[in-house]
């Protein structure tokens, strides 16, 4: 019965590693799609994000949100990806991993967009993930966009927004909050419509504008 139960845990893990897998490769795989779409023109802006940023969900990747800003923008998104190594299951995708090959063509702008992904992780582990990313964006300008109050996670937006809020100010880069956002989402409870990522797009462009004037 040990060897049945054994064998059984076995194909289990194999199973599960396998379809975080080919979850991986397909987030990876929209990534980079997702980077190929570049829209606008002027300034380079370099969006580094999650899932929001690479357009899950929608028909048109590239009408993920940050096609909604001005700019040339640039948008280094990854599912599942947040300011923590713990966020996701797929490896060193955390921003400050991601932030190096995002930043090769430089940026006039840097905005990060996430927190969603952090909803379960520890405050010490997401504050390693944020002092790490403005070590790799040391000298850069950077705007962080916080989570808004997606249905499925909205219990732990307060605690993640807030906290990212501190650990902006405590770094001198400006805070964009979108938590008070009313905003569509698809069935999921996490994941926006297309109209969801015009409105906070939008938004998120009107702030840039004011804290970056």
């Amino acid at each position: 019965m040990a060897f049945v139960l054994a064998s059984i845990l076995v194909v289990h893990v194999a199973d599960r590693a396998g379809a975080d897998g080919d979850r991986c490769d397909r987030f990876e795989s929209d990534s980079l799609a997702r980077a190929a779409a570049v829209t606008g023109s002027g300034q380079r802006v370099v969006v580094i994000g999650d899932s929001w940023s690479a357009g899950l969900g929608l028909d048109r990747i590239a009408s993920s949100w940050p096609s909604w800003l001005p700019g040339s923008v640039h948008v280094a998104g990854f599912s599942g990806s947040g300011f923590s190594e713990q966020a996701g299951d797929c490896r060193d995708v955390s921003f400050a991993d991601r932030a190096p090959a995002a930043l090769r063509g430089g940026a006039d702008l840097v905005v990060v967009e996430g927190g969603l992904n952090d909803y379960d992780v520890p405050n010490a582990d997401i504050r390693a993930g944020f002092d790490r990313l403005m070590g790799e964006l040391k000298g850069d300008r950077v705007v962080i966009v916080g989570p808004a109050s997606a249905p499925s996670r909205a219990t732990e937006v307060p605690r993640v927004d807030a906290l990212l809020a501190r650990l902006a100010a405590s770094h001198g880069v400006g805070y964009v909050r979108t938590s008070g956002l009313t905003l569509p989402y698809l069935d999921d409870r996490l994941h926006l419509t297309p109209a969801g990522h015009e409105q906070f797009g939008d938004f998120v462009a009107g702030e840039l504008a004011a804290l970056t004037a």
